[in-house]
């Protein structure tokens, strides 16, 4: 079955080069070069931070096991990660609009550093400190760094469309390529130069910092609303008024909400999907398999967002669907295929149909990240994005943090079927959107017809 491995990862490694060579003028969107500067600088940055960030993710529950720590112990510590990003990093994450995003992010390459440091300690106490740290870096890479990037795109002047480039190049470089590279660069200090497993925060700490320079030698300050009038409460309602007030935005909350909180739980279940009797799996190699495709899926995205007939509310109505279909292969293969006795081993035939269908689903988060920066940034006011942004992940960690808590007492398949029919809600929700935006659009042209005969 080694052979599978290869054949999977080699054949998406094809259809990736062939996309990114075979685009054409229809594909591309002409740019000026002070655009492309302002772009390179920030998916240098983008790349830097998510290099931190993947670095550590594979060797976290390694590191805690390594201090003797048992499963119920790790849980609480991740558990302590997302509660903390949902109650402190929604409130540092809401600073941003009015101490500036610049500052936010500076912040966060801060807070991941110490939170790097904190691995180096074989207290429980202050690994618990350091994944409260990691769960308030968490909330800003996911929301001041896009702040940041839309205002200053506009502040700059450039054409809306060009925002899209920057959102698909980020998520092919950050969550694919450098997700790839980051987990051989891992590899390398823990297998091959045996530096142990605190090596991969001590490098993650390393990008953090070059990262943090290049923020601070070369951004500008942007704000959402820095009037000293608005304290952090009247941030807060203020936020919540513009979400109960516009469909919109409610919908995009709860389509992200549903989509990321399915994404996550299957961050969780892949790995006992896939080796249910303790089956020998690569885990190293199938994790980059799954970002080649996630930057199949970004790829794709490109393609799409360059072309101004093609709406993405449309497109990622399939994309949900596709991806609930992918996710709900486990369930299907449960009851066609029986159940394997043996132990260990290599990986089963059920197992290679739903690392397939994992594929297809890593592929449509790739698209999935590119579109909901393009639709967050047509629909969520500038003055409150970090905060409306951060809002967002308040019920998506509480998913995670009930799923976590309660990953042994459901069956695999039954947690697989609870994600796919959240992302069927979302495709549901998604078809309302298109719905409500077109309806928003064509008032917006009866008024502009309209405003002449007022004069």
């Amino acid at each position: 079955m080694e052979l599978f491995y290869l054949i999977v990862f080699g054949g998406l490694a094809v259809v990736v080069a062939t996309m990114e060579l075979s685009k054409n003028n229809k594909d591309r969107i002409n740019t000026s070069s002070v655009f492309n500067s302002f772009k390179n600088n920030y998916l240098l940055v983008y790349s830097l931070m998510m290099a931190g960030d993947w670095l550590q993710g594979p060797y976290v529950y390694y590191l805690y096991t390594t201090y003797g720590f048992g499963k119920g112990d790790i849980g609480q510590l991740f558990i302590a990660g997302f509660g903390s990003s949902m109650l402190f990093g929604t409130i540092v994450g809401s600073l941003a609009d009015k101490h500036g995003r610049k500052r936010a992010s500076v912040t966060y390459c801060i807070t991941y550093i110490l939170s790097c440091i904190t691995k180096h300690s074989p207290e429980y106490r202050i690994l618990m400190v350091g994944r409260i740290l990691g769960g308030i870096a968490t909330s800003l890479l996911f929301s001041a760094f896009e702040s940041w990037l839309v205002a200053e795109h506009n502040k700059r002047g450039f054409e809306q469309q060009w925002l899209s480039i920057t959102f698909s190049k980020a998520i092919f470089l950050g969550n694919g390529l450098v997700a790839i590279l980051a987990g051989l660069f891992g590899n390398l200090l823990v297998g091959t130069l045996a530096l142990g497993p605190v090596a991969p925060f001590d490098a993650a700490s390393i990008f953090l910092a070059i990262g943090m320079a290049v923020i601070l030698s070369s951004w500008t300050e942007n704000y959402g609303d820095p009037s000293e009038s608005k304290d952090l409460l009247t941030q807060f309602r203020g936020a919540a008024v513009a979400i109960a007030s516009d469909e919109k935005i409610a919908l995009l909350g709860a389509i992200q909400s549903l989509f990321e909180g399915s994404m996550y739980t299957f961050v969780f279940l892949w790995t006992p999907a896939l080796s249910p009797n303790g089956e020998d799996i690569p885990h190293g190699f199938i994790f980059s398999t799954f970002m080649l495709s996630s930057m199949l899926g970004s790829s794709l995205a490109s393609r799409l967002l360059a072309r101004a007939t093609v709406k993405v509310e449309s497109y990622m109505q399939i994309v949900f669907i596709i991806s609930a279909a992918s996710l709900l292969l486990p369930v299907i293969t449960s009851f066609l295929v029986a159940p394997s006795k043996e132990k260990g081993g290599s990986i089963k035939f059920a197992g290679c149909i739903q690392l397939l269908g994992f594929c297809v689903f890593e592929a449509c988060v790739g698209l999935f990240w590119p579109s909901i920066m393009k639709m967050r940034s047509q629909y969520i006011p500038e003055e409150a994005r970090s905060t409306i942004m951060n809002f967002f992940r308040i019920p998506l960690n509480i998913f995670v943090c009930i799923v976590l808590y309660n990953v042994d007492a459901f069956p695999i398949a039954v947690m697989f079927g609870m994600c796919s029919a959240f992302l069927f809600i979302a495709s549901m929700l998604q078809r309302r959107l298109l719905g409500v935006a077109e309806r928003s659009r064509q008032d917006k042209v009866r008024e502009l017809k309209a405003e002449p005969l007022n004069i």
